[in-house]
């Protein structure tokens, strides 16, 4: 080419690739702080749906329940009558049935699952893991009620025959503890309650566990085995330190789902309006006295229930609450 061609060749300048490419990166940036500014707003719209549906619930069941609340006061809380007719209500009954049926469940539950989460995870030969986990988790999708049928029609005649006859034979007469063997022996009763609970709860907590427990590193686990630790050293000191909130909050969902249940409660509690003296006394739930007289209720007794669901509230409310310092105190004492 010649040097005229050469000189006849349309000039660029040296520097506009580089403001082209700046100009570019200007845009992109743009665009990325407007889909950052709606990404960011999108998601705090949905975490504050949350909170204002929270907020709903508890406006909602306080305005309904506030009759029997304005009428009763504290009372309502441990007065022991609950009298439709002459509109006398109180909590104690239903609170004591709830706390009592709960507390025998993960009493029962939580040591099983946590067995069952330690031979998944630490002992299970590798070609079981799968299938029990997985019938853990089809366990853990069973409908309530299906619980219920099975605790009324199958569990209640065995529990009766096998269980509650036999423990009043031996430990009834016994001094101190007789007195919580006694009682009619068909089946029914708050023991009988916080046992199907316990196999409602159990597979709830074991899923939880086991998940927590797999997500604790190798290297952790090789580190304490090479040390001459034992299995169990190895959970101890090693799994369960590092997964405590994991278990913590599995705990505290299987409590929640015990402390709430409606239709496997009231198949097999007993449904009576009394205050419990034994294990195999018959009793009733906030939960399953909801179910079995919101049908039927006039305006002031739908207050008096309304105010036994704003109780159940405030007790799942302290439960949590006791769980979370729970967790803080253990953070702090490891920080220390």
């Amino acid at each position: 080419m010649s040097v005229e061609a050469i000189m006849t060749l349309p000039s660029t300048p040296l520097d506009s690739t580089g403001e082209t490419g700046s100009q570019d990166m200007i845009a992109v940036a743009k665009r990325q702080r407007i889909q950052d500014f709606f990404f960011h707003r999108i998601t705090q719209s949905f975490s504050l749906l949350v909170l204002i549906a929270l907020t709903g619930i508890i406006a909602s069941l306080f305005i309904n329940a506030w009759p029997a609340l304005h009428k009763f006061g504290l009372h309502f809380l441990w007065y022991v009558e609950w009298d439709i007719v002459n509109e006398e209500f109180g909590a104690a009954i239903a609170i004591v049935g709830t706390l009592a049926s709960a507390g025998i469940a993960m009493l029962i539950a939580v040591p099983l699952a946590f067995g069952i989460a330690v031979f998944l995870t630490e002992t299970c030969p590798v070609w079981l893991r799968r299938p029990l986990g997985t019938s853990i988790e089809l366990l853990a999708a069973v409908p309530s009620i299906i619980y219920g049928m099975f605790g009324l029609f199958v569990f209640a005649p065995l529990f009766a025959d096998y269980l509650q006859v036999p423990l009043q034979k031996v430990l009834g007469g016994m001094p101190l503890v007789g007195f919580l063997f006694g009682g009619a022996t068909n089946g029914m009763g708050i023991l009988a309650a916080g046992i199907v609970l316990a196999f409602m709860v159990l597979p709830f907590i074991a899923a939880v566990m086991r998940d927590v427990f797999e997500v604790t590193p190798p290297i952790l686990r090789e580190s304490a085995y090479g040390l001459g630790c034992t299995t169990w050293e190895v959970v101890r000191k090693v799994v369960l330190p590092y997964t405590q909130k994991g278990v913590i909050g599995g705990i505290m969902l299987g409590l929640g789902r015990a402390l709430g249940e409606t239709m496997a409660v009231t198949f097999v509690i007993g449904n009576a309006n009394r205050m419990p003296t034994s294990l195999f006394s018959p009793g009733t739930s906030i939960a399953s006295t909801l179910a079995n007289e919101f049908g039927e209720a006039d305006e002031f007794h739908i207050a008096a229930l309304f105010a036994l669901a704003f109780v159940l509230f405030l007790i799942t409310f302290v439960v949590l609450a006791m769980a979370k310092i729970l967790v803080m105190r253990a953070d702090k004492a490891k920080g220390a």
